[in-house]
């Protein structure tokens, strides 16, 4: 357990964790505080739930995520180029959506939601082959240290960070409009500090013309090719080789399981997340008490736990850190029914964020960990993303319709956490179907035994 504490002690963790909060922070911004704003000024469940599509951003961002891999930004380098500027994108967002108001540029606030969506989730695709990059390979352990300090970050910027909000509006004359400008300088701060992190000194081309030359046996042949042909060799290496080169090591087969419990495992904790806010404001729960216990309770518990399960993963492995938190994750699911019985208890609020966050925290670990660990380092953040969008596939596409869900139920909030309970279940089942895989994944480009 010390020689896993042990595995912490390294600086490169200060810029993973900047970046983990640089990631987390957007979706207070189309979240959060874009669902309060919606909810004060008087839309409905359903309409508020049907906002959550710009989500469906981070689902598909794999497709444009070769480019991440491929271009690189002038001056900067190849990740911090690419995150510096869709960060500076994103401070252009909140300051147009200042300018907004519901009863009249509804469709304006989507549309700016909608490119915040799309510079934060390239953002992502950056950030996560940063993380990966900085790893060694085949270094589980690094993994998942690196795993749970990005996840402690994310959490610092969706819960520290997007407590602010909250008591600004409780607390202040504020605007929820106005609220964006401070969003707005706030990002512009976290984009300073991407300029002060250290680029990954990976030799990118030297592993391209590696794969290249493994799979078309070309070799330096290659350098006399036509235009045309090299072109076509660039397309390919760019836009199919990361998705080819995944299917073909893992195998069809378990490359598809792989990708279908990771879509599975988060499906609960995506419809519960989606309507959380509206739950808070209509069972009685003020703006600062979301922001006391939704955002800055549930900020230090997830910190704690993420060290904590990224501890344990580096202990007692992957899986087991996957089935507790998964099991862990319906539980606490449960205990939102039980609030929606008694009414807005403060101290049952508390203790049910301590468990959800414990839950989350873990969970997130084990399965940034595990995604990590499938990705080959040519290709760190394509099919990073390419997997990873695949997890909030369930909190876009699927958990979207969460408040039509409760309409259905005409209200009925405890029956509500009950259903995404049980939508854990299948996730579980399926992880333990693929454990003997999990338990021996490790990165491609390592050495075999």
């Amino acid at each position: 357990m010390l020689s896993a504490i042990k595995t912490y002690n390294d600086k490169r963790f200060l810029s993973i964790f900047c970046f983990g909060i640089a990631s987390g922070f957007p979706w207070i911004m189309i979240g959060s505080v874009l669902s309060a704003w919606l909810k004060d000024d008087g839309l409905s469940r359903s309409a508020i739930g049907l906002f959550g599509i710009i989500f469906a951003t981070y689902s598909i961002n794999f497709l444009w995520s070769p480019l991440v891999d491929k271009v690189k930004p002038p001056r900067l380098g190849q990740r911090k180029g690419w995150i510096f500027s869709m960060q500076i994108g994103i401070v252009l967002c909140c300051l147009a959506m200042s300018q907004l108001t519901t009863t009249s540029h509804l469709f304006y606030i989507a549309l700016v939601g909608l490119l915040t969506a799309i510079f934060s989730a390239t953002q992502d695709i950056a950030i996560d082959g940063f993380r990966i990059d900085c790893i060694a390979e085949n270094d589980k352990d690094g993994m998942s240290a690196a795993s749970s300090v990005a996840t402690a970050g994310w959490w610092t910027g969706y819960g520290g960070l997007g407590a602010i909000p909250f008591f600004l509006a409780d607390l202040t004359d504020w605007s929820w409009a106005n609220i964006y400008l401070l969003l707005g300088v706030l990002m512009g701060l976290l984009a300073i500090a991407t300029l002060l992190a250290k680029e990954p000194d990976i030799d990118r081309s030297a592993l391209f013309d590696r794969i290249d030359s493994e799979g078309t046996g070309t070799g330096d042949a290659n350098a006399n090719a036509s235009t045309q042909d090299k072109i076509a060799r660039w397309l390919k290496s760019t836009l199919i080789s990361p998705f080819s080169e995944f299917f073909a090591r893992n195998g069809v087969k378990l490359a598809l399981s792989f990708l279908l419990f990771i879509f599975l495992f988060k499906i609960g904790e995506a419809f519960l997340g989606r309507m959380s806010i509206v739950f808070y404001k209509e069972i009685g729960f003020t703006n600062s008490d979301i922001a006391t216990y939704s955002k800055l309770l549930n900020w230090w518990v997830t910190i704690v736990f993420s060290l904590l399960g990224g501890i344990v993963n580096i202990r007692y492995g992957i899986y087991r850190g996957l089935m507790v938190a998964g099991i862990a994750m319906a539980a606490s699911n449960l205990l939102f029914a039980v609030i929606a019985q008694t009414g807005p208890s403060t101290s049952l609020l508390a203790f049910t964020v301590i468990v959800d966050g414990f839950t989350g925290a873990w969970s997130t670990v084990a399965m940034v960990a595990f995604i990590s660990l499938l990705c080959n380092r040519a290709f760190s953040a394509t099919q990073y993303a390419l997997m990873a969008s695949l997890s909030v596939a369930g909190r876009t596409f699927v958990a979207s319709s969460s408040g039509i869900v409760v309409d259905s139920l005409n209200g009925n909030w405890s029956l509500f956490f009950i259903l995404t309970a049980v939508m854990v279940i299948p996730s579980l089942v399926f992880l333990y179907s693929i454990r003997e895989h999990i338990k021996n994944v490790q990165n491609p480009l390592a050495p075999k035994a």
